[in-house]
């Protein structure tokens, strides 16, 4: 585990140090988890489309022909 210094306003830092003091945890746990809440919604990668393979989902039930306009179909209200 990495040792960091960090600047903080003083009532944030009472405010977690109250926290944890009535959770049975220390202001340390509670920041490290808050970066890694941070971590893992900010600046995770996330998946991207291209990352998923070819899915079946089943057969075809009618092929589609030339004159077949699927967007005008979907547009269709």
């Amino acid at each position: 585990m990495k040792v960091i210094t960090i600047n903080v306003s003083e009532p944030i830092y009472r405010a977690f140090q109250v926290y944890a003091r009535a959770n049975d945890r220390t202001a340390s746990e509670l920041i490290r988890e808050a970066m890694a809440q941070y971590h893992d919604t900010r600046l995770a990668r996330r998946s991207s489309i291209l990352d998923f393979g070819p899915l079946s989902l089943g057969e075809v039930h009618a092929p589609l022909g030339a004159d077949d306009d699927l967007l005008a179909e979907m547009l269709d209200d």
